[in-house]
């Protein structure tokens, strides 16, 4: 399975997928987390911010993704991910990609601003470190339609926000189990 964990920048992705990971952990479940951020500074120093690198980022993401999920391990792809388009093309690409919307309100993160993204975002223009391509502020975000989960870091804590998604994925692994056992017994 993988688990395309997007929003806002400061919405909890990271912090959520490592929750996850270690709940999983004490389930005898394997995890891996794919963190954007990581894979931008280490691996993918060539990509900027436009759309199409972002695409060219998320595609990449997605196939180390896949390569792991290929060996029966949960993948969680922490990334802002914000073009629809993008995650369909890996739903369609790769096998069990489900979309976790890590949602926060805008007001909140510029309160938490947790790398002073939105503080450099709301600079004025022509200041030299002005940050002009902030998803949610001065890039866009589409927000998943039907993500597979819904959580809201504002709303929730922490605590209730990886046992939801832990539960959708214990709920899906049983459930695909149910599935393979059933076509595979069938006389």
């Amino acid at each position: 399975m993988i688990l395309l964990f997007c929003g806002l920048s400061g919405a909890g992705k990271s912090t959520l997928a490592e929750k996850v990971k270690d709940k999983l952990a004490a389930e005898n479940i394997f995890a891996e987390i794919i963190d954007a951020d990581v894979y931008r500074r280490c691996l993918f120093k060539d990509l900027g911010y436009s759309m199409e690198d972002r695409f060219e980022n998320i595609r990449r993401l997605g196939f180390i993704a896949n390569k792991f999920s290929s060996h029966n391990i949960i993948t969680i792809v922490s990334a802002i991910n914000p073009y629809d388009t993008i995650r369909r093309e890996l739903i369609s690409a790769y096998k069990n990609v489900r979309v976790v919307h890590i949602d926060c309100d805008v007001d909140e993160l510029i309160r938490r601003d947790t790398k002073g993204l939105y503080k450099r975002a709301m600079l004025p223009e022509g200041h030299p470190d002005k940050l002009s391509n902030l998803t949610g502020i001065n890039d866009p975000f589409e927000a998943p339609q039907n993500p597979d989960v819904y959580v809201n870091t504002h709303a929730l804590g922490e605590k209730e926000c990886t046992n939801k998604i832990c539960s959708f994925i214990l709920n899906s692994i049983v459930k695909e189990k149910y599935l393979y056992n059933t076509y595979t017994h069938v006389s």
